[in-house]
């Protein structure tokens, strides 16, 4: 994990000032146009005040011994701390997120289990038109179009206004149920497909055929059987996109204007804030290694032939 997040961090803190333009050129510009002053004479204040007139390499060593302590810098627009930035964006994305994972489950578990057990039925092409459908369709587009219509045609839209939970618990559910309903949707494609498949790989196991010829039946087989062992494969996936609606449903946010931590990803990319982009990166990829390390863990509890030591 140490040297996966190292590489990480090395290729982020290097990669994001190779993006045309450069914070100084910004910070220039808004300067001279406020100012009036020279615009030689700015940007040489500015280096010097960001820390920015010394090598590239020199910066990333200083970041890297702040960042092993737990300092992750301060923003180069508002001064403001990164971590105190980013754990302020962190509870809006993880409730998105949360509530898009329950949604993906509810829907993509029960109807990729019977489509398996009901396999060449009505109910088994219903669920993969269904998987199909919602991996098709792009989530910004399904946001825009919630957006758009139901303004046209009901003179009523989600509200582009953040609700905190502490003011309004209600009104903040419903602000984030539909978003979340979108990405839930989107995400539970993908789940429902791999759900199915493996449900039918075990099902066609001898221990399956075993507990059908003792006389057992159907819930029992499939709940205490065949689900353990088929939701392997469906618990990396699920690990895996944990981490991606923490940080990743950029868009999602932008549409519906939650001020979460993809967005403030575009608005560190937009103001080229180095330091906001390395900080986030470092955050993602942490909870990216984290979560897949109790990913792997929890194999151990699903399939009783994995022994950990």
């Amino acid at each position: 994990m140490v040297p996966t997040l190292f590489l990480v961090t090395l290729l982020v803190f290097f990669s994001v000032r190779f993006i045309p333009g450069s914070v100084i050129d910004l910070m220039v510009a808004e300067m001279a146009t406020e100012s009036g002053l020279g615009s030689e004479l700015t940007a040489e204040y500015v280096k010097k005040a960001l820390g920015l007139d010394v090598p590239v390499y020199v910066q990333y060593w200083n970041w890297l011994v702040n960042a092993a302590t737990g300092d992750l810098g301060n923003s180069l627009w508002t001064g403001r701390p990164v971590t105190q930035e980013i754990f302020s964006r962190i509870p809006v994305s993880l409730e998105l997120g949360i509530l898009a994972m329950i949604t993906a489950l509810l829907i993509a578990i029960p109807i990729g289990v019977l489509s398996a057990i009901r396999q060449d039925s009505a109910a088994d092409y219903f669920g993969r038109t269904l998987a199909i459908l919602f991996i098709s369709l792009p989530s910004f587009w399904i946001g825009t179009m919630v957006i758009v219509y139901p303004s046209i045609w009901w003179n009523w839209s989600p509200s582009m206004e953040y609700i905190q939970f502490f003011d309004d618990p209600g009104g903040n559910l419903f602000q984030f149920i539909i978003p979340a309903v979108i990405l839930g949707m989107v995400l539970s494609g993908g789940t429902m497909r791999m759900t199915r498949t493996m449900m039918l790989e075990v099902l066609r196991q001898d221990y399956i055929r075993t507990a059908w010829s003792k006389g057992l039946g159907e819930r029992t087989i499939i709940m205490r059987h065949a689900m353990k062992n088929a939701l392997i494969p469906v618990v990396t996936i699920v690990g895996m996109q944990i981490p991606l609606l923490i940080g990743g449903a950029v868009i999602t946010e932008q549409i519906f204007c939650l001020p979460g931590v993809g967005r403030l990803v575009v608005e560190a990319v937009n103001k080229r804030d180095y330091v906001i982009i390395s900080g986030i990166n470092v955050v993602l990829a942490s909870v990216i290694l984290v979560v897949n390390l109790l990913v792997d863990l929890t194999y151990a509890y699903l399939d009783p032939r994995v022994h950990y030591k």
